[in-house]
C-alpha cells in the first residue's frame, strides 16, 4: 500500500490521489517531492502527454516615456500530476521544488477552478447556436 500525504502546505489531497493507478515519484502527495512555500498561480495553456504543462499569466508595467501601462506575460513549465491532470484553460496553483529537469522548477498542487468557458452572449459550448429571447418568444406565441 501507497503513503499518501493528506494535505501540502494545508491543501488538500485530490480523490484520485488514493488510488494506486495515478502514483508520480515528483508528486507532493503521492510521491515523494518536498515544495516550498513560494505559491504562484496561472492559468494552463498548453499540456504534454510527458505529465509537464506550461502555465501563463499577465501583469501590467507603467511605461513612463509613454504616460500608460504595457501589457506583459510570463509563462513557466511545471510539472502536472497524474492524480491532479490539470486541463489546458484551468486556473491552478503551483509551487516551487527541487529541479525536475532543465526547465521544470515547480509543481502543481491544485486546480482552483474546473475550466468552464464562459462565452459571451451565454453560450455554452463553442459553436452552439444562440437564440435571442425575443426571437423564441415570439416562435412559442405562434404555436
Amino acid at each position: 500500500m501507497m503513503k499518501v500525504r493528506k494535505e501540502v502546505l494545508g491543501i488538500a489531497a485530490p480523490e484520485r490521489a488514493y488510488d494506486s493507478k495515478y502514483y508520480d515519484k515528483n508528486c507532493p502527495f503521492t510521491g515523494g517531492l518536498v515544495v516550498k512555500k513560494e505559491l504562484l498561480t496561472g492559468k494552463v495553456i498548453k499540456k504534454d502527454t510527458n505529465k509537464s504543462a506550461t502555465i501563463e499569466w499577465n501583469r501590467s508595467l507603467y511605461v513612463p516615456k509613454y504616460e500608460r501601462f504595457a501589457l506583459k506575460r510570463s509563462r513557466l513549465r511545471v510539472h502536472n500530476p497524474p492524480c491532479l491532470d490539470a486541463q489546458v484553460g484551468q486556473q491552478v496553483l503551483v509551487a516551487r521544488t527541487r529541479p525536475l529537469s532543465k526547465t521544470k522548477h515547480h509543481v502543481i498542487i491544485q486546480v482552483l477552478n474546473q475550466g468552464k468557458i464562459e462565452h459571451k452572449f451565454g453560450a455554452e459550448e463553442p459553436g452552439k447556436k444562440i437564440v435571442k429571447k425575443k426571437a423564441a418568444e415570439e416562435a412559442g406565441e405562434e404555436e
